[in-house]
């Protein structure tokens, strides 16, 4: 025991405890063995002695439970240097091993492909089926309003969006077009259409696959993070969650497809590492294909294969070493490829919002752009708070028995008072874009309804500012309604169980805002052009405001300040909308909201779902208090001693009862109950398949038969029942610490090796066990929150 009686020996003995670890850890990586002189190791130095498995599922885990991270690695070691030694007895050995080596660049074609398919096909059903509330394509039932009015030569530019094929129902069933009849039979078969989809979405999710609801991204983040969720990633979640989705978002709930689609394109990921057992065998190498399906996911959500990357290194890997980023680039690469192949916005793009500004930005904006970037901070501790506390309700009140109900009410109200609106009647991608949008001279928006100087004669592209028309102002008030609305229901549709995704309806909130601030400061520029804030930089008759880029930047803000990424939103933003020359706006927007949402609270939306849950995600932030591993450990005082196995003293029947009367998910292993001298880690599940197997397929073992986890068992009369020796399934080199570590050191061991647990001695003796949930709980008590809303393992 060391007693640290200054700061300085404190630093020195922190210092030690990593230099140990981390050399344990360099030994551990080469494959050489901790065991004593005396004790043998395999052929290959299998620190787990673990190269032969005599029975099936050994080392799998069971649902709800954290992977070990450092076994999962030792294992693929092994495999790969049994592949490797192999690849040199014969040619066709080594061509196994060069298809090993490609298979995961095979997964990532095969991800890309299909998760870029997926993605056209849910782009162009959510046109049909959104087009479909209002009206239909008599030339092509299968067209949207936009396709159907392509194909007609009736069409006149003045009148764009009207066409004698696309048919309004009213105008349908009636033959009239207009009167208050016809708006009031539209407005009943418009919230009508929307009641079908949202019940026909909560019900097949209810039924089939209640996995496919909400986002996916805090539970991909969790499973990331090496928790089983099993079916989370299943083929019936795939199908379910592609086929709801569309009827979620065609319902007009305030919600996006593109967060959904990161936990499709994981669930595209899973399929295929079914198909190879260098993926399907190993949890550990499956999380790195999902990392990588996870950045495919945004890629062709936002059409950003760049920023889909650094979302998967940024917001939701934790474990993302260099082979995994090329991987991810590539499998972006393949789905955006494939998605641009599929054209599905007909604009020979991937996205739908890309836009051409002609005007630069001057430094006097970055006062609006700051602001901006205040309101989204400031709008994501609302939406967080407001929106947890209403998921925290469902799950404690009789409101959560009722999900299909609940889903209906706010589709009801939701398409009721959207209706009226035609900023929130409409798709909010299609808001999203026209907010974005630059008020050119073909431009036949509300928003672009300025007063024009008769005698102006200038390129189409370089149209001064102007004045505010009547149809701008009438524009704003409807806008102000739209941000109120879409502020509020927002917060009550999150979380609701259908698939629904939060960037898309963030990002509107912001370009509401953002836009109406735009055309503030528009007027303001004009009308007040001698101002000394506009004097330097915009002259009468100049294109000095662009609306649409604040609108942009709000949108960024917004998203920022729920999400609380940074660097991949700036990036998805500038790919979002090919607004390159716009990048410092858009990261002083960025940075601003972060700063401005963390000072409220460190947690953006998914950490705090991930909290909500009680899912046993360790995140980032750093462990400041001043406590040991004794304080963590367990047992503790007035508590039942530590539930342990000898080396070749426990029977059967001993080993069986120990597994019944508890539920921990593994044992220790010490030489004897007297000098606790510790030998290994066996884990609950293996011993419970090793005790099952040896029952059925090894004569003699019996509930007396003694259990030896030792490298030889001794000699034994021909009267005792057989041994069973189960040092196949002991991991000789268990993490360990001592009783006087750092809990500041404990909880970065945890993080960087992603352990399950972490056993605590002293000279060798066992004291204890620290597992991952007591650290959770130990953060979560240092932080005066509940301890006890860490429920899984």
């Amino acid at each position: 025991v060391i007693k640290m009686k200054s700061k300085q020996q404190h630093y020195i003995y922190k210092n030690a405890c990593l230099a140990t670890y981390l050399l344990t850890i360099r030994l551990f990586s080469s494959g050489i063995s901790s065991a004593t002189p005396t004790e043998e190791t395999n052929d290959a130095g299998n620190l787990m002695d673990f190269l032969d498995e005599p029975f099936p599922d050994v080392g799998t885990y069971e649902d709800f439970h954290t992977i070990d991270w450092l076994r999962e690695k030792s294992r693929d070691t092994d495999r790969h240097r049994k592949i490797t030694s192999k690849s040199k007895e014969s040619i066709w050995e080594f061509i196994k091993s060069l298809l090993d080596a490609w298979s995961g660049w095979l997964v990532m074609l095969l991800i890309g492909l299909l998760s870029g398919t997926l993605a056209g096909v849910i782009d162009l059903a959510v046109d049909w089926m959104t087009d479909l509330k209002e009206g239909v394509c008599l030339s092509a039932l299968w067209y949207s309003h936009e396709q159907c009015c392509w194909t007609s030569n009736e069409t006149t530019f003045a009148d764009r969006d009207k066409c004698p094929q696309w048919q309004k129902w009213a105008e349908l069933m009636t033959g009239y077009t207009e009167g208050a009849g016809v708006y009031l039979l539209n407005y009943f078969l418009y919230v009508l259409w929307a009641l079908f989809f949202s019940f026909l979405a909560v019900s097949l999710v209810r039924v089939f696959a209640p996995y496919a609801c909400g986002s996916g991204i805090p539970e991909i983040k969790t499973i990331l993070s090496g928790f089983i969720i099993r079916g989370y990633l299943g083929k019936w979640t795939l199908l379910i969650k592609t086929v709801t989705l569309v009827l979620a978002v065609s319902s007009g709930l305030s919600l996006g497809k593109e967060g959904p689609l990161v936990h499709v394109a994981c669930c595209c990921g899973n399929l295929f590492c079914s198909l190879f057992s260098k993926y399907s065998k190993n949890e550990g190498k499956r999380r790195e294909v999902l990392s990588a399906a996870a950045a495919a996911g945004v890629s062709v959500a936002f059409g950003a294969p760049i920023g889909g990357v650094l979302f998967s290194l940024e917001e939701v890997s934790y474990y993302f070493p260099l082979k995994t980023l090329w991987r991810s680039f590539f499998a972006a690469l393949v789905a955006a490829f494939t998605l641009r192949s599929i054209n599905p916005f007909g604009n020979n793009r991937l996205v739908l919002f890309y836009v051409e500004y002609h005007t630069p930005w001057y430094m006097a904006e970055l006062v609006p752009f700051i602001l901006l970037g205040v309101f989204g901070g400031l709008w994501g501790t609302l939406f967080i708070r407001c929106n947890i506390a209403w998921c925290r309700r469902r799950k404690t009140t009789l409101l959560g028995k009722y999900p299909v109900l609940e889903v209906i009410v706010v589709t009801g109200i939701t398409a009721v008072l959207a209706f009226p609106n035609p900023y929130t009647r409409r798709s909010t991608s299609e808001l999203i874009s026209e907010l974005f949008n630059d008020c050119g001279s073909l431009e036949s928006s509300q928003l672009c309804d300025y007063i024009n100087n008769p005698n102006m004669s200038r390129p189409v592209d370089d149209i001064p500012d102007r004045p505010a028309g009547p149809g701008v102002y009438s524009a704003l008030w409807q806008l102000t309604l739209a941000l109120v609305f879409k502020i509020v229901i927002t917060i009550f549709t999150f979380g609701m169980k259908i698939p629904s995704g939060l960037f898309i309806p963030s990002m509107a909130v912001g370009a509401i805002a953002g836009r109406i601030v735009g055309i503030a400061v528009e007027q303001m520029a004009y009308h007040h052009h001698d101002w000394i804030i506009f004097k330097n930089w915009c002259r009468p008759g100049a294109d000095c405001v662009t609306p649409g880029l604040y609108a942009m930047v709000g949108a960024a803000a917004c998203l920022g300040g729920v999400t609380r990424m940074t660097v991949s939103l700036v990036v998805i933003m500038f790919e979002l909308t090919g607004g390159l020359e716009y990048i410092v706006p858009l990261m002083a927007a960025a940075v601003t909201s972060k700063w401005v949402a963390d000072a409220f609270g460190k947690e953006g939306i998914y950490e705090a779902h991930i909290q909500l849950n009680g899912y046993p995600y360790l995140d980032q932030d750093e462990f400041t208090h001043r406590t040991l591993a004794t304080d963590v450990m367990r047992p503790r005082r007035n508590e039942p001693p530590l539930a342990l196995l000898t080396q070749d003293s426990t029977t059967v029947e001993d080993v069986e009862t120990l597994i019944k009367d508890t539920d921990y998910n593994g044992f220790p292993v010490v030489v004897s109950h007297e000098s606790e001298r510790l030998i290994g880690f066996v884990q609950r599940r293996d011993l419970i398949l090793a005790i099952k197997s040896a029952r059925q397929k090894q004569d003699g073992v019996v509930s007396n038969s003694v259990v030896h986890f030792t490298e030889d068992a001794p000699q034994i009369p021909a009267s005792n029942p057989q041994p069973l020796k189960l040092r196949r399934i002991l991991n000789l080199s268990p993490f360990t610490v001592t009783d006087h570590t750092p809990m500041e050191t404990v909880v970065d061991i945890f993080r960087k090796l992603g352990l399950r647990q972490c056993l605590v001695t002293r000279s060798g003796r066992l004291l204890g066990i620290i597992t991952k949930k007591d650290v959770l709980r130990h953060m979560a008590q240092m932080m005066n929150q509940d301890p006890e809303s860490i429920m899984f393992n």
